[in-house]
């Protein structure tokens, strides 16, 4: 049995995929459907961290739905009421200060402009390299957002990048389950 549907999107923080991968896999397996968003560069990059085919498709077994990749593809995502829950994982500081401001380019903030103009609840699971930065704002006004929900972030590597912020991925389940609620799992900031 189905517990909800969870549209599943993608942006280009590559180095994380892995992890985002895996918490798809812990959904599905949990018994959630997810369907899987990703953003154009997310679709169609190649990278040290694989090919864009390879991605595309490991999305798409996991899931055992095709990837939607484009705007007209996310657009209906709100009106024909598809996902109980959007989750943004990785979430990139471009990605983040698009919705921050209300831009609406990629296929990723139009999932969620979507999604939440019927009022339902997005989960951010923040990868940046500026998160203490310029993406700080950005950050502080979505939490300050209605709907908008984020996995628990830390700095990976204070040393070498002082200002990055990646998001705990392992606690995305359960974060999913608060969302769901319309509540904010705590603490934010480990």
């Amino acid at each position: 049995m189905t517990k909800a549907t969870i549209g599943f999107a993608m942006c280009g923080s590559f180095c994380t995929f892995s992890k985002a991968f895996l918490q798809m896999q812990r959904l599905v397996d949990s018994g959630y459907k997810v369907i899987p968003i990703m953003s154009q560069n997310a679709y169609s990059t190649d990278t040290r961290f694989g090919r864009a085919e390879e991605m595309v498709k490991k999305a798409e077994e996991i899931t055992g739905e095709r990837v939607l990749h484009t705007t007209v593809q996310t657009e209906p995502l709100g009106p024909k009421e598809m996902c109980d829950l959007l989750i943004i994982a990785p979430c990139t500081g471009n990605t983040l200060a698009k919705l921050s401001l209300g831009v609406t380019d990629t296929s990723v903030t139009m999932a969620a402009k979507s999604h939440l103009r019927i009022l339902r609840p997005v989960l951010l699971c923040v990868a940046t390299n500026d998160a203490l930065g310029a993406s700080a704002q950005n950050i502080g006004r979505l939490m300050n957002t209605k709907n908008i929900f984020f996995v628990p972030m830390k700095q990976d590597d204070y040393v070498k990048k002082p200002n990055s912020l990646v998001a705990d991925f392992d606690k995305l389940p359960i974060c999913a389950e608060y969302a769901l609620r319309y509540e904010q799992y705590m603490p934010v900031y480990e």
